[in-house]
């Protein structure tokens, strides 16, 4: 049988994410194109990474939890921070490794990044640049302007805040895995063989959030993954367990500040597709 042919690597730079650690230039931005479900298991680098898509949607999972983004926002991973990464839908991952510098201000904590029209285009033509770039021409200036424009926006970020108590993890893990079940608190006192004043208080205390609010943070982070692989509405409210999917959008523009729809638009269509907030 014929070897099969490896296809090219995209503009013709590598792939590996460890090729661009040590790069000498502050920024190194890599292009790849992932298939719906492709996982990155845990790992760590020595340079701080924007984690971005321009198509489908990404979850970054960490210690501190899970962030899931469509392609309107990124995830910032500071440097030496273990995180994992699964693809919702086909993704066109287009990432920056950022050599940390002191007078940049940059997030020292996973945090979401709101990515603008224009920091969506700075991003993908970073990518094509050549890893050594010049400097002090044009290409340069380009990364320049995009590192004034990566910071934190204030948008609702879709997180999934991990637990650290044992007797949790459990029932996180369940939540996570049949987000649709009617998790009242007593169900889940039950699950856990705890009374539900004593679940109450120590999973606001694991999380920062309480049982009900964190069970509607997992049910966004489930439909925001199918969503991005083009499920209808109308099957992710049933599969949630809604009554109608207007209920199920009711929630999610009140969680999240826009509709399923424009959730997965760009920023400025998004704002006006979703109407006053």
């Amino acid at each position: 049988m014929p070897t099969p042919v490896e296809s090219a690597p995209m503009y013709g730079k590598s792939e590996q994410r460890d090729d661009y650690q040590d790069v000498p230039r502050p920024v190194a931005a890599m292009a790849r194109d992932l298939p719906d479900g492709h996982h990155i298991p845990p790992h760590e680098h020595r340079r701080a990474q924007l984690i971005y898509g321009t198509t489908g949607a990404i979850t970054v999972v960490t210690d501190h939890g899970a962030w899931v983004v469509p392609a309107t926002r990124g995830v910032w991973v500071p440097a030496g921070l273990s995180h994992a990464m699964t693809c919702a839908g086909a993704v066109a991952m287009r990432t920056l490794y950022i050599e940390p510098q002191p007078d940049w201000r940059l997030p020292a904590d996973p945090t979401v990044v709101s990515v603008s029209p224009l920091l969506r285009e700075l991003v993908d033509e970073a990518t094509r640049l050549p890893v050594e770039y010049e400097r002090a021409g044009r290409d340069g200036k380009v990364m320049e302007l995009l590192l004034l424009l990566l910071a934190p926006r204030p948008v609702p970020p879709l997180h999934l805040p991990a637990s650290a108590d044992p007797q949790l993890f459990g029932l996180c893990d369940a939540i996570r895995q049949a987000p649709g079940r009617p998790w009242t608190t007593s169900a889940a006192a039950a699950y856990t063989h705890m009374s539900p004043r004593s679940l109450q208080r120590r999973f606001t205390a694991a999380t920062g959030l309480s049982l009900a609010r964190w069970v509607q943070q997992a049910r966004l982070v489930h439909a925001v993954t199918l969503l991005a692989r083009n499920t209808p509405v109308t099957a992710v409210a049933t599969g949630l367990g809604y009554a109608t999917p207007s209920a199920f959008t009711a929630m999610f523009r009140r969680a999240l500040g826009t509709t399923p729809s424009a959730y997965f638009a760009d920023g400025e269509e998004a704002h006006r597709r979703a109407g006053p907030q």
